[in-house]
């Protein structure tokens, strides 16, 4: 399969999205996170993505230069309306706004309704450590979404993602993760790959167990598609619990809204919160106790075959140091599929260098 360093990644995506009628200031956004998705290890927040992006500009789903909109704005809190623009952009935009006032007034919070796929949640909570400040981040989908409730079999959740992120350095603590057993990407990036799933992620259209992809989406006729587990297999109430509570903060805060069909494809709700440390504790106090704290837990004994014991953030980490030295590698049928595309779109990606 084809491998890729993080240049041409971003250009596959700019190139690609500037010829879907995406302006070069939003297209380098776009592609930006798309590619940094891929070089953490999130192929399912990668360049994958453009298919289903072209294809929701062209439904309408997506609107490309739509207005960033604020609809509401106190010292502590905003919020928005993305108008169905590019998630990436809108979500950057509102990190942007909720950093500044966070500075004035120690914390704050932006809501922000009609938000495409923002792509990898702990990309922004990630930024806003890095510059001093604790941040958490939920996404609602308020259609039928993916995910079946607790002991249900029916589309009634989205993935509903959650992270959270605390300064350490350079290298600060993320925390990113679905409340479901699995983000839906992950699925479509087996089924291209022609790999399974694990146990525990899906179930088909009957309620039954599967490790087959495909059996996630509809057939040719648009019937029998299954739905994807929440978190936690025999524990998974507690996913459950938590996306419905996710609903709240993302969905009803927002005015994004819950239990909605009738909305485009791409209408999320986000929640962000950011907390500015400094004016919670003194640095150096701090930097001491994190430091302390990570210790802490990894001098913990450890069960037989583990290694070493990681906090959150720490494979992404590794994982983008590894792949900027050696490359992404991209599915055969995915590298296909975008060649196709930019073809499509009268563009080509035949002279970009692979590592």
């Amino acid at each position: 399969m084809p491998s890729f360093h993080l240049a041409e990644l971003k250009e596959i995506g700019t190139r690609i999205l500037e010829a879907a009628g995406v302006s070069a200031d939003d297209a380098d956004v776009i592609a930006t996170e798309l590619a940094d998705a891929n070089l953490v290890g999130h192929d399912s927040h990668g360049i994958i993505r453009l298919m289903q992006y072209v294809q929701y500009i062209d439904q309408g789903h997506i609107k490309p230069g739509s207005p960033f909109e604020v609809v509401k704005e106190v010292p502590s809190f905003a919020i928005v309306d993305g108008h169905f623009h590019f998630g990436q952009v809108t979500a950057t935009k509102a990190l942007n706004l909720g950093l500044e006032k966070a500075r004035e007034t120690g914390t704050a919070t932006v809501v922000i309704r009609n938000c495409n796929h923002i792509g990898r949640l702990g990309s922004y909570s990630q930024k806003a450590a890095q510059q001093g400040f604790g941040a958490m981040m939920f996404v609602n989908a308020p259609g039928p979404g993916g995910v079946a409730p607790y002991g249900g079999i029916d589309r009634r959740l989205g993935t509903n993602p959650i992270s959270m992120a605390a300064p350490r350095g350079d290298e600060p603590l993320v925390l990113d993760m679905t409340s479901s057993a699995t983000a839906e990407g992950k699925v479509r990036v087996a089924l291209q790959k022609g790999e399974q799933v694990s146990e525990g992620w899906i179930i088909d259209h009957a309620g039954n167990p599967s490790t087959n992809p495909a059996d996630l989406y509809a057939d040719e006729n648009g019937d029998n598609e299954g739905a994807i587990l929440p978190l936690g297999g025999n524990l998974g109430f507690k996913g459950y619990g938590l996306s419905v509570m996710i609903d709240f903060f993302a969905g009803m805060l927002s005015g994004s809204g819950v239990c909605r069909t009738d909305v485009p494809r791409g209408a999320n709700g986000v929640w962000l919160y950011l907390a500015d440390l400094s004016q919670f504790v003194e640095q150096g106090e701090y930097d001491a106790l994190i430091e302390k704290y990570a210790g802490y837990m990894k001098s913990s004994r450890r069960v037989p075959g583990t290694d070493e014991i990681l906090l959150p953030g720490e494979i992404e980490l590794r994982r983008r140091k590894q792949r900027e030295a050696d490359g992404v590698d991209v599915a055969d049928e995915t590298w296909r599929q975008l060649n196709e595309l930019a073809e499509g779109l009268g563009t080509s990606l035949a002279e970009i260098k692979q590592a």
